[in-house]
């Protein structure tokens, strides 16, 4: 059965594109087309799509109040497209703040061009969100609790993706300002978006949130998220350094979880904490693995708080996850079991 999809933009050409793209998919379909965000909820009632795609700047009524509305009436997986500008950053922010599960970039050069890149992103991102709505059934996995095993963590790395905003700030708001081991967090996401989710972090948690920079210390209480477009990696000679690289061509992930995973387990070993939320694909595995050799702890959160259960299945399929937690559950236990 096909994923039926609602094309929600104000601009007549964007809406063909999207249109053609998707209906070239045998996975999907366009079962209709909004130009504003009243339509879009009157037909999301009427149609009932499976996955809906949303634009932000409209007439009549934007995309943001389009996505609160939604979720209040008939819930439904929504895909915002955004623009690739430290203000687009902060709409889109909003947007997953009022229920919206991903982003894409609205890039007219490439959807003109008929790029196979933006095709691909674009279909893959309307089945992953619309797996979200029917989550498969995965054999639920439990493990003992092992209290007082952290006690000596002297870095926390946690690496997500789709889903992994939302989680993040309900995370955060979870640990006190007491919290004193260090944190990072990769995220999938943009180069310009980056500073700006790490601000909204910051201004949710008592702890201090910041996007991190080449060379600077790693300091008690703070968490540093990985710059979009870029790798980090940490070392631990002296009191801590951040180092950020210029990514290889042939890694898909920018940042990515498993670069961030290997340099913690080559520096802090069995003192790391790795934490894989929410997310699509399978970046962390391989990081996983390699913390796991080097004595250190995995948690994963479970399926039923994911958005996205691939890259938390991904390491518990290959028996690298020490604990399986809800979400809620997770910030608790690091206040509980991590100094």
């Amino acid at each position: 059965m096909s994923i039926r999809v609602l094309v929600v933009d104000d601009s007549g050409f964007f809406r063909r594109r999207v249109t053609d793209i998707i209906n070239a998919d045998s996975r999907m379909e366009v079962v209709g087309v909004a130009q504003n965000g009243l339509e879009a909820i009157e037909m999301n009632e009427s149609l009932k799509p499976d996955v809906i795609t949303m634009d932000y700047e409209m007439p009549v009524m934007d995309g943001i109040t389009a996505v609160r509305n939604i979720m209040q009436r008939r819930p439904v997986p929504v895909l915002m497209f955004s623009s690739l500008t430290f203000e687009g950053a902060r709409v889109t922010l909003d947007a997953l703040d009022a229920g919206a599960l991903d982003f894409l970039p609205k890039n007219f050069d490439q959807i003109a061009k008929d790029a196979v890149q933006i095709k691909r992103a674009l279909t893959d991102k309307i089945a992953a969100v619309a797996k979200a709505q029917n989550k498969a059934e995965v054999q639920k996995v439990s493990r003992p609790v092992v209290r007082g095993k952290l006690k000596q963590t002297e870095l926390v790395v946690i690496g997500t993706s789709t889903g992994g905003p939302a989680a993040l700030q309900t995370l955060f708001k979870s640990i006190p300002g007491t919290f004193r081991t260090p944190i990072i967090i990769v995220q999938h996401m943009p180069g310009s978006f980056t500073k700006a989710f790490a601000e909204r972090l910051n201004s949710l948690s008592p702890l201090m949130v910041k996007e991190a920079s080449d060379g600077e210390r790693i300091e008690p209480g703070h968490v540093y998220v990985a710059p979009g477009g870029m790798q980090l990696m940490v070392d631990r000679r002296g009191s801590g350094s951040i180092h950020i690289r210029e990514s290889d061509e042939r890694v898909n992930y920018r940042p990515s979880v498993d670069i961030a995973f290997a340099s913690a387990a080559k520096h802090y070993g069995n003192k790391t904490l790795g934490i894989i939320l929410t997310g699509m694909g399978a970046d962390g595995r391989e990081g996983a693995r390699l913390l796991k050799q080097s004595g250190a702890t995995i948690w994963a959160q479970d399926e039923d708080s994911c958005v996205i259960f691939g890259m938390p299945l991904a390491v518990i399929k290959e028996g690298l996850s020490d604990e399986i937690l809800s979400l809620k559950d997770i910030g608790p236990r690091l206040t509980e079991e991590v100094t």
